[in-house]
């Protein structure tokens, strides 16, 4: 099997027309990470930081903060990963949308460290493969693959409009 060159972190590459299922998750799912991220390029911290429209916290790097505590949650508790807190606590539920102190350059990191950790551990797991969450939740790794798709293109489409807002770039 060959294998593309890593693209750039943003470099969006399409996902396969014709593959087996997991080649398509995949293929879907980083789609979605890269695309949050070419929504992010160019901007300032300070841009990266402002908010959608009052009284929203809804902010770009709030949506990579949001997604790097998702990825971790949702593939981190399924692989076994680190899944200690990273923004949200129990004292601060949304802590991952309070970015006006935030290091943007750290939370960009910290996102592409969790999305690195979780490709090097999924090629191990199944999609048949059922765990239980910490409730006690069985669940599957089909379904989790599928809900990292529609969480991001839920918050892609927040990160459309507000880069839109910041500088008038649209893009699908």
């Amino acid at each position: 099997m060959t294998t593309q060159p890593e693209p750039e972190p943003s470099e969006r590459l399409e996902p396969p027309w014709v593959a087996d299922e997991r080649a398509t998750l995949d293929g879907w799912l980083d789609y979605h990470r890269r695309t949050l991220l070419w929504k992010c390029e160019g901007l300032s911290d300070d841009q990266l930081r402002s908010h959608s429209v009052p009284p929203s916290d809804l902010s770009l790097i709030g949506l990579v903060r949001h997604m790097a505590e998702v990825e971790r949650g949702w593939f981190g508790d399924y692989f076994g990963l680190d899944t200690s807190e990273l923004y949200c606590t129990k004292k601060k539920p949304a802590g991952d949308f309070e970015v006006d102190k935030a290091d943007v350059a750290a939370d960009l990191e910290t996102y592409r460290a969790e999305i690195d950790a979780i490709r090097k551990a999924a090629p191990e797991f199944d999609l048949d493969d059922v765990t239980s969450t910490p409730s006690g939740q069985r669940i599957g790794l089909r379904w989790v693959y599928t809900h990292m798709i529609e969480e991001y293109a839920r918050h892609n489409g927040h990160a459309d409009l507000l880069r839109e807002a910041i500088d008038g770039a649209t893009g699908s």
